[in-house]
């Protein structure tokens, strides 16, 4: 039996970021809070070619580690000011990954089901502390 690796759940605490580039050269942005409490906040921003924003939308809900298996169940969307409930029907609310590496800086991570991966970065609010 191959084993899998655990890591320990307050590694997530806190506030991470990531950036990409789409194939249309727009940036998508996403900024996370995961919450000791096992709540999360997502923010994602698109910002097109002059860097003017196409879209943002913020994701409230629940988070959890179990293992190497990293879960989201959202349950509440942030759209321009007003907050709407998520459809706790539909399966996109429901995300598992794969933890591929974890640390005090950086958390790689892989979807379950579409095998894309994902490499966020810790936000520090304190220089010279990690």
């Amino acid at each position: 039996m191959v084993s899998k690796s655990s890591y320990p759940r307050a590694l997530l605490f806190g506030r991470w970021f990531r950036n990409d580039i789409d194939e249309q050269g727009n940036e998508t942005i996403e900024y996370a809070e995961l919450s000791i409490d096992g709540s999360f906040e997502f923010t994602f921003i698109t910002l097109g070619i002059k860097g003017e924003i196409i879209e943002q939308i913020t994701e409230l809900g629940d988070w959890g580690l179990v293992g190497d298996i990293h879960f989201t169940i959202t349950k509440n969307e942030l759209i321009n000011d007003e907050l709407y409930a998520a459809d706790l029907n539909n399966d996109d609310n429901y995300q598992a990954y794969t933890v591929l590496a974890l640390d005090h800086q950086q958390f790689h991570y892989q979807h379950r089901l579409t095998n894309e991966e994902y490499i966020m970065r810790r936000v520090v609010d304190t220089p010279g502390h990690c």
